[in-house]
């Protein structure tokens, strides 16, 4: 099932490839206009901007955010 995703993921990709830049600004325009895909967006993002970051317990961020 993984593979069929990451299959049609790569064609749906590669598609808009080969767009003309002036239809992949307005695919992307599209897509940022749908608050729910550009809230995922923007999660995804700082998942990977903060990847390397190490990790920390809960407790300890619960306590740090009750102590403001």
């Amino acid at each position: 099932m993984a593979n069929a995703v990451r299959e049609t993921a790569d064609t749906v990709y590669a598609t808009f490839r080969t767009l003309k830049k002036s239809e992949r600004e307005a695919v992307i325009e599209r897509l940022l206009q749908d608050r729910q895909f550009r809230e995922d967006l923007l999660d995804i993002a700082t998942i990977e901007q903060r990847r390397g970051e190490p990790g920390r317990p809960l407790r300890e961020y619960l306590a740090s955010r009750k102590a403001k």
